[in-house]
């Protein structure tokens, strides 16, 4: 039996390993990358703590080399929804009455694991299935990640350090009771470090979770899972199903103990999602908490005093690292005219500089797009640009699908501000710039804040306080993650608390303890110690 009041380790963010040349980590992850691509993986779903295979079994391809077969995976069905919707109602009550130090321990041990023994097979499952080079892999999928858990721990404990006031002869407590009845965990591709938090962070508050995986990550999902039940997560408490997102939504929408969604994905999903929770409301035992974080077209906005290396560079990473496919990617620039010569010289020769391929080769920056649907879809854009009146290709253009789903890193030139690649989210490598007049940067902020109708991430140059002032106050609601001289990308758990609103979500930003919140219901005890006899108030006497 535990009686003292126990602290937590205090959360540090995990140190980012380099990979350089003849460095020991580097060694280890090229042998695991070698090792993984030979071993042609099964995945099954996990249900309940139970692998549930099925006879519908579909390859994973490694997206830069098509030929190459990594695995397979068992794909469900609406029965097996509702087997994980059961597994988590089931291990619903031993749960959320388990101490909360030892479900702590859980995700404390998870992130120890993702940093020791599982950070290299982590790190390889995620550059080959999701063509990550190994940077961008090692900042998402095992430091993000393993920051996710360790925080969260922080942050629960936080919240439970909330407690009320008590007037004299009574007792006021605050308990912070787990959503009655099952979340829905509905993860994306581009980070696995996100594909482990939504289903997480509310576990870690006690609830218990069904994870639907976007197809093409479920091969790094797999070991996710893996490290959940390593670290003793019990069964049921997180139930991995590989289904269609309608057929998912079929069962999960209609069913009475709906207890709330954590969400990243496209807008348009999110807003049919919303509304069938909304048609659906009076199906369901409680409210349900609806989280999402659905996108961007996030801006770099420059001014005239801006350093014109600092914003090459902070395009050059922000628009292309990870072949765009960031929904904080830097999408369209504002550059003033008197700077556009210089500009336009440095981000060329970055381009010219980039080197495409596998991430199996280190030295390569840029790797390839998720999936076919995804590089036809980018690739649309870059065909009609070539086409349209007033657009110039000033870099790039070129795509091939033929070995793997490759796009040049491409940057657009655009005389209409509201052309359609300055407004619409393409989520791959592309950057539209458009020039303004150096003596109209307060009016660039106006267009700057209705071109799109997201507000995820933005980035603003300059070395003139005044205007960082002026853009502050007109881009309030432009961007929930806002930065002053910096690329618009990268968000650090504990440092940067991550979501923006407008179309780009309900802001409730992962990282932080704003996003736990949402997943318990708190319930208020008063304890009187000395309850009154009499039902008669002293205003009541006569004399």
């Amino acid at each position: 039996m535990s009686n003292a009041i126990f602290e937590v380790p205090i959360a540090e963010n995990e140190p980012v390993l380099q990979y350089t040349p003849g460095s020991p980590e580097r060694a280890v992850l090229k042998a695991e990358i070698r090792k993984m691509k030979k071993q042609k993986v099964d995945i099954p779903m996990v249900i309940g703590g139970k692998e549930v295979r099925t006879k519908n079994i579909v390859p994973i391809h490694a997206p830069h080399d098509l030929k190459t077969v990594l695995g397979q995976f068992h794909k469900g069905d609406a029965k097996h929804v509702k087997q994980a919707i059961d597994a988590a109602l089931a291990a619903k009550p031993s749960w959320e009455s388990m101490h909360w130090h030892d479900r702590a321990s859980i995700f404390l041990k998870a992130a120890d694991l993702l940093a020791g023994p599982y950070r290299a097979k982590m790190n390889a499952a995620t550059m080959l299935g999701q063509s990550k080079n190994v940077f961008q892999a090692e900042i998402d999928c095992v430091c993000e990640l393993a920051d996710f858990f360790r925080f969260n721990v922080q942050y629960m404990t936080e919240i439970y350090s909330q407690q009320p006031e008590s007037a004299p002869m009574t007792w006021n407590r605050l308990e912070y009771r787990a959503l009655e009845g099952f979340v829905f965990a509905l993860t994306p591709f581009n980070f696995t470090s996100i594909a482990g938090n939504l289903p997480s962070a509310p576990a870690i508050m006690g609830n218990t979770v069904v994870w639907k995986a976007a197809q093409s990550q479920i091969y790094s999902a797999a070991v996710i899972m893996e490290v959940f039940q390593k670290a003793g997560l019990p069964d049921g408490v997180i139930n991995l199903v590989f289904v269609s997102g309608p057929t998912a939504g079929d069962v999960i929408f209609n069913h009475p103990d709906f207890a709330g969604i954590h969400f990243t994905g496209s807008t348009g999903v999110f807003q049919t999602i919303w509304k069938t929770i909304g048609t659906n409301i009076q199906k369901y035992r409680s409210y349900p908490r609806i989280v999402g974080e659905t996108g961007g077209k996030d801006f770099v906005v420059m001014h005239p005093s801006a350093d014109v290396q600092e914003v090459v560079t902070a395009l050059a990473r922000g628009a292309f690292e990870f072949q765009g496919q960031k929904c904080s990617a830097a999408s369209r620039a504002y550059i003033p005219k008197s700077k556009w010569r210089d500009v336009k010289k440095g981000l060329v020769d970055d381009l010219k500089s980039f080197k495409m391929g596998s991430p199996e080769d280190f030295t390569n920056f840029i790797n390839a797009v998720i999936d076919e649907g995804a590089f036809d879809k980018i690739t649309a854009y870059i065909a009609d640009a070539k086409k349209a009146k007033g657009v110039k290709v000033v870099a790039g253009g070129k795509y091939s699908k033929t070995t793997g789903y490759f796009i040049e890193p491409t940057v657009l030139l655009v005389e209409d501000p509201k052309y359609v690649t300055m407004c619409e989210e393409i989520f791959g490598p592309v950057l539209t710039v458009y020039l303004y007049e150096d003596d109209t940067f307060e009016e660039l902020l106006d267009l700057v804040d209705t071109t799109s109708p997201y507000a995820l991430t933005g980035a603003v140059f300059s070395k003139d306080r005044d205007a960082i002032h002026m853009a502050n106050e007109k881009l309030r609601h432009a961007a929930g993650n806002y930065y002053i001289n910096d690329k618009p990308t990268g968000a650090v758990v504990g440092q940067q608390p991550f979501g923006g609103a407008r179309a780009s979500g309900t802001n409730d930003k992962a990282g932080s303890v704003l996003n736990l919140y949402r997943w318990v219901s708190p319930r208020t005890i008063k304890e009187n110690f000395n309850p009154p006899t009499d039902y008669r108030y002293p205003f009541m006497k006569a004399k």
